[in-house]
This record gives C-alpha cells, sequence and structure tokens, in this order.
C-alpha cells in the first residue's frame, strides 16, 4: 500500500501520463542491453522537464523510496536496472534543451538527448563533439556523463568529464542545482560537473549539462595495420601516440574477433591473410594544415587517388598538392616508418574510413551472437597490456573449457574490453570475473574504464579502492543523498 500511495502521490504532482505501470510497457526499462541484468519495478516515471525530476525525487526522498535513474538503456555493467524493485526514473523525456553556441563553440543539452543527435547539432554548426561511441543512436548524453564514458576518440579529446562546463542536476532531497553558463574559467568552489560524471547516479540526477565542443574535422584517413604479436602491435600504437600529433584514435583487435565479425556481418577479408593482432588508426585534419585529398589503398575498399606509395607490400593510394601532404599521405608514411607492420590497409575517403571502422565497431554485434557475453571493461598498464591480452583466455578456458574468449580495446590508454561467451551460468561468470579481476589488479590496473561499475562490479570495487577511500564515497553521498534514495545498489558496496 505504501507503494501504490507513492504512484498517487506522484500523479498528483506530474500528472497521470508520465507515470507507467503497465507490465508491457516496463518491460523495456527493467533490463539492461546484454540482457545479462533485469529486475523489476512497480512504475517507470517520465517527467517532462528539471521541475518534474525535482518533484519525483522529492516526493520519492519524503517516502524513503528508491530510485534508478535511467537513459537510453545502453549500460553494460546493470546501472540503469530496477535490481531490487526500485522504481525507474527515465530522462528519455529530456529532450527541449538542445542549443549551440557556436561563437564560444559550447552547447547546452538536455539528459535525454542522444549523442547523434549532439553530433548533428554541433556539425549543422560546423563544430564536433568530442565524445563518440558506437551506440550513439541510442545513447543518451546525460547516460555518459552518468558513466563518465570516454568511446572512440577518448585519444583525442579525452573522456565526458572532459567535456563538461557546467551541469543542472537533481540531488537526493529534491534541491536543483544548476550552473550552466559555460565560463572556461571559474574558479569559485568546487567543480561540481566533475563530481557528478561517473557517479551513475547515486549522488544526483544529472538533467543537463554544459559541454565543451571542438574544431570540426577537415579530413580523415583510417589504416587497419595487421601485425605478428600483440605485443608489436602496443609498440606501434606508443610510437604513434608519441610522435604523430594529428592521432585521433588507435584500437586494438585480435584475429579470432576479426575473423567473428568477418562471418557475422558478411564482410570482406581487409587484409591478405590472418595476422594474429590488428591496429586500427585514425588521424584527423583540424587546422587544414593538410592539402585536400583522397584516397583509399587496396583491400577490397574502393576509393581514388593518384599519388602512390607502397607499404609492406601494399599499394597505398592518395592525392595531394604541391608542397602540403594529404592527410592519407601523412598517415602512409607513419605507418611505413613502424616496425612490424606485415600487411595495411588505409583510407581517406568517407567510404573507405567507415568500412575500416565496421571491422572493429562491429565487434559487439558479433560477440552477440553466440548469446548474452560476460563483459569486463578494463585498463592496464602498457607495459603488461600484451601479456595480459595472451593470459587471460588460459585463465578463462581454466575455469570455463567451453568458453570463448574475445579482446578489443582503445590500446592507446591501455582499455581492454574482455567480453566471454560460452560459459555454464552465473556462478562460473563470477569465477572468471574474480580470476580476470584478479590479473587486472595484480598487474595495477582498473576493474572498469568507461562502462562504470553499476551492481556488476560493485563487489570488486575494494581492488581498486582503498578503505578509507570508499568511506569518503559514502560521506559524500550522504551529504548529496541523505535518505539514500538514488541508485541505492549500485557503486558501492554492501556496507559492512
Amino acid at each position: 500500500m505504501a507503494r501504490d500511495h507513492v504512484l498517487e502521490t506522484l500523479r498528483d504532482a506530474i500528472g497521470d501520463t508520465p507515470v507507467l505501470t503497465d507490465p508491457d510497457i516496463m518491460a523495456g526499462y527493467v533490463g539492461d542491453w546484454t540482457g545479462r541484468f533485469v529486475g523489476r519495478t512497480a512504475a517507470v516515471v517520465r517527467p517532462a522537464n528539471t521541475a518534474g525530476v525535482a518533484a519525483v525525487v522529492e516526493i520519492c526522498a519524503r517516502h524513503e523510496t528508491p530510485l534508478v535513474p535511467q537513459g537510453g538503456n545502453t549500460g553494460l555493467v546493470g546501472g540503469g536496472v530496477p535490481t531490487r524493485g526500485e522504481i525507474v526514473l527515465s530522462l528519455r523525456g529530456l529532450t527541449d534543451t538542445l542549443s549551440v553556441d557556436a561563437a564560444a563553440a559550447q552547447a547546452t543539452v538536455g539528459a535525454g538527448v542522444l549523442v547523434s543527435a549532439l553530433h548533428a547539432a554541433a556539425s549543422a554548426a560546423g563544430l564536433a563533439y568530442g565524445v563518440d561511441l558506437a551506440s550513439r543512436d541510442s545513447a543518451t548524453v546525460g547516460g555518459t556523463v552518468a558513466t563518465n564514458a570516454g568511446g572512440l576518440r577518448v585519444l583525442q579529446h579525452g573522456d565526458t568529464r572532459a567535456q563538461l562546463l557546467g551541469v543542472e542536476a537533481v540531488v537526493g532531497d529534491g534541491s536543483i542545482i544548476s550552473h550552466l553558463a559555460g565560463l572556461p574559467r571559474d574558479n569559485t568552489g568546487y567543480h561540481l560537473p566533475s563530481l557528478l560524471a561517473g557517479s551513475e547516479g547515486t549522488l544526483g540526477v544529472v538533467t543537463a549539462v554544459r559541454v565543451r565542443l571542438v574544431p570540426a574535422t577537415r579530413a580523415r584517413a583510417v589504416g587497419l595495420l595487421g601485425f605478428a604479436s600483440v605485443e608489436q602491435a602496443v609498440t606501434a600504437a606508443s610510437l604513434l601516440r608519441n610522435g604523430l600529433p594529428a592521432l585521433a584514435a588507435a584500437e586494438f583487435m585480435l584475429s579470432p574477433g576479426l575473423d567473428l565479425v568477418i562471418r557475422a556481418c558478411h564482410l570482406s577479408r581487409p587484409l591478405r591473410g590472418r595476422h594474429a593482432a590488428y591496429l586500427l588508426i585514425e588521424i584527423a585534419d583540424k587546422t587544414g594544415a593538410y592539402a585536400v585529398g583522397s584516397g583509399t589503398a587496396v583491400g577490397g575498399i574502393p576509393g581514388s587517388g593518384t599519388a602512390s606509395r607502397n607499404i609492406a607490400g601494399r599499394g597505398i593510394t592518395g592525392t595531394g598538392s604541391a608542397g602540403r601532404a594529404t592527410v592519407l599521405e601523412t598517415l602512409a608514411d607513419a605507418v611505413a616508418g613502424l616496425p612490424g607492420v606485415q600487411d595495411a590497409s588505409l583510407a581517406g575517403d568517407a567510404r573507405g574510413c567507415r568500412a575500416l571502422w565496421a571491422y572493429r565497431e562491429r565487434h559487439t554485434e558479433s560477440i552477440s551472437t553466440f548469446g548474452t557475453p560476460v563483459k569486463m571493461d578494463v585498463t592496464l598498464p602498457l607495459a603488461v597490456l600484451p601479456s595480459f591480452v595472451e593470459t587471460v583466455p588460459a585463465t578463462v578456458t581454466g575455469i570455463a573449457p567451453e568458453a570463448r574468449t574475445w579482446l578489443f580495446g582503445h590500446v592507446a590508454e591501455g582499455n581492454v574490453h574482455v567480453n566471454v561467451t560460452g560459459t555454464g551460468g552465473e556462478a562460473e561468470d563470477r569465477r572468471i570475473e574474480d580470476a580476470v579481476f584478479g590479473l587486472v589488479a595484480d598487474n595495477g590496473g582498473s576493474i572498469s574504464t568507461e562502462h562504470g561499475i553499476g551492481t556488476a562490479k560493485r563487489r570488486w570495487l575494494p581492488l581498486n579502492r582503498s578503505p578509507s577511500e570508499i568511506a569518503a564515497f559514502r560521506r559524500i553521498k550522504q551529504a548529496l543523498d541523505p535518505a539514500g534514495i538514488l541508485n541505492p545498489n549500485v557503486l558501492l558496496p554492501d556496507a559492512p
């Protein structure tokens, strides 16, 4: 009866329509994208503005009713799933705010705006947003703030926290904090955007943000490189990161994963033969420093060009003007100087770049053809990354002989996405996570790079955070969420 009273109070405060209780409708809100985490809820509440969010939070705080804030529900660690019957506070309706200040190179964005919509608005103003990810068409800006998402070009622009200049949010008692002026220099106290980014809805419900925009890319070139070993690929990525200022992305893949993508997505083989490890690299021109030109390497990716180079036995084509290389030629020169490259396919036109990126971006959907994977998103120091990548599959099969391990990630930051399919159930999944996270911690790494902690990793947080740090986290949460209603079952481990 108490929950029914809360729902009636919510309907009185924000109207009947935004309070959803139909089980068929709510089914889309109680499970995450992976299908691994499924919960239950008495209601999904969808306010249309910040005032509505504040009313919902205040009522739930007064009645000590827990909430789970939820954006596009594309999370991978169960952070937006009502695992213990919490009410779902959906922020998908907060889409009215999307304005670009071209002069300041900033945008003010509602939490429910899709990442792809922000990209489109920035592009229309001749600018770009620095955070991009494969789920851009379903992930919301608020969700990426809550998890401090990194994405595909974190090497060039940093994670979501690095883009934040201001925030509007509702804290645990229903109070609204709003600081969206976007002043690039503002030293008036604590930087609340940094605190709320990555807090997974445990400290406040982000309703809008002010973000920095970056110059639009005038031209880009992408290369897919094959190596005989992971160590050679990591070394090459380090050399490029330290010696190529225009480097925008450096992604690594392994032979089993690339073969899977080719089969699952019916793609042609991009390089001759198979290689133990692959790098996908992108360089971007945002300054106009390169000549206008286009071209694509051989390897099944169509393109055009006149000036020819040869890299690892492949014909690399591109066009340029006297005195200035094209961005493709610059990439070709950089690749030609890398040790260990066995084969390469380079692209300098939009179609060719998209085609090469597909081999990396389509890993997740291809892996999901085997069923729901166990996903572990970790970071290792570069010095130990090759040995970790080589050790993990054997570690997994030692626990689950029938399981398959798929590894890929943002190599320049030491980020590895560890996906395991074909396990024997929840108990075996836990044993695998115990072993892999333990291996990460033993090697000085982090158990979470960009997906957050959620419900999936909270028991392992002490591997990376000391008791004093976790106690400080609890004190911060108590200050901003005194009733303890905001996503109470994620991030922090159960209190002793």
